[in-house]
């Protein structure tokens, strides 16, 4: 703040300067009195105190002014009271604030030849009133104007599907084109941000179904990695279970079905699951055969 404040001219010379002659035609008022000439030093000191007002004013906060002298830049004031020497000095203020300006929407056609709208918003602020005043007349169209240009230069210059993912990237190359353009203007670009592009309608169909076509894609390959990994889990279980394991598994599974009793359930079991209940049911009958054929051989 102190090295601001050291750039800054304010002294009150002008100020001091009325007051002095006005107080010096008051003293010779005094000594002349009675003296007709009285009169006159009086209305000299009342005159000498009408420019006193124009040797003061005053800025705002967010304001400096340039001081020019017969036209000529003299100094830098700031903030606050400052005074300047009435009729042979002017001023201009300029605002420090940062100001929004909006670039209107601009129908710009890509790199690969798609029309598209674009609207973009430029926050810039003065950071040198001299160059701001003095190089340039009208410094926020000026660079409204050349952001715009920029921004078609930009947006021409790159496909659409780049324009989409990398909307930052292309606002902070227009900041930094801009930026390099206006430094002779004593401004400083703050950012740029692209606020709408706007597609064609029969683009936005097509887009549209691309992104669908990419998640239905998506859905089926995740759903394929689903079965491939039920799969191999089934196998391992397979490999697990015994004959009997998995004919209790069989009837769990029948049973879960099985709550509805309007439902009619048609199961195929497969034969090497009941395989060896057959062959041990079969062994059995033979052997019941047998016994009896001894009995009644032994009565």
């Amino acid at each position: 703040m102190s090295e601001k404040s050291s750039e800054y001219s304010s002294s009150p010379a002008p100020f001091v300067f009325f007051i002095i002659i006005s107080l010096v035609f008051v003293i010779l008022a005094l000594i002349s009195y009675p003296a007709p000439i009285t009169i006159i030093y009086g209305i000299l000191a009342a005159f000498s105190l009408f420019p006193l007002p124009a040797t003061v004013a005053i800025n705002k906060e967010w304001e400096e002014a340039i001081i020019l002298r017969f036209g000529k830049f003299q100094r830098l004031v700031g903030p606050g009271f400052f005074f300047k020497w009435p009729y042979i000095e002017t001023f201009l203020k300029q605002d420090k604030r940062i100001i929004n300006l909006d670039i209107q929407r601009q129908e710009v056609m890509t790199k690969d030849n798609i029309s598209v709208t674009v609207d973009a918003v430029v926050f810039v602020k003065v950071v040198n009133t001299k160059y701001s005043l003095v190089n340039i007349r009208n410094i926020w169209d000026s660079v409204m104007k050349y952001a715009q240009t920029t921004m078609r230069d930009v947006v021409g210059d790159v496909e659409l599907d780049e324009l989409l993912a990398r909307r930052d990237e292309l606002a902070n190359k227009i900041a930094r084109i801009v930026e390099q353009e206006t430094q002779e203007w004593g401004v400083d670009i703050t950012s740029v941000k692209l606020q709408t592009v706007e597609l064609p309608e029969d683009m936005k169909r097509v887009i549209a179904r691309q992104a669908e076509a990419e998640r239905e894609k998506r859905a089926v390959i995740i759903k394929s990695e689903g079965e491939l990994t039920a799969a191999e889990n089934l196998e391992k279980a397979v490999k697990k279970m015994s004959n009997r394991a998995m004919y209790l598994r069989t009837l769990s599974s029948l049973e879960d079905i099985s709550y509805d009793q309007s439902n009619t359930i048609v199961f195929a079991i497969p034969m090497d699951m009941i395989k060896g209940e057959l062959i041990g049911m079969s062994a059995f009958s033979e052997a019941t055969k047998v016994v009896k054929k001894t009995q009644k051989s032994t009565e």
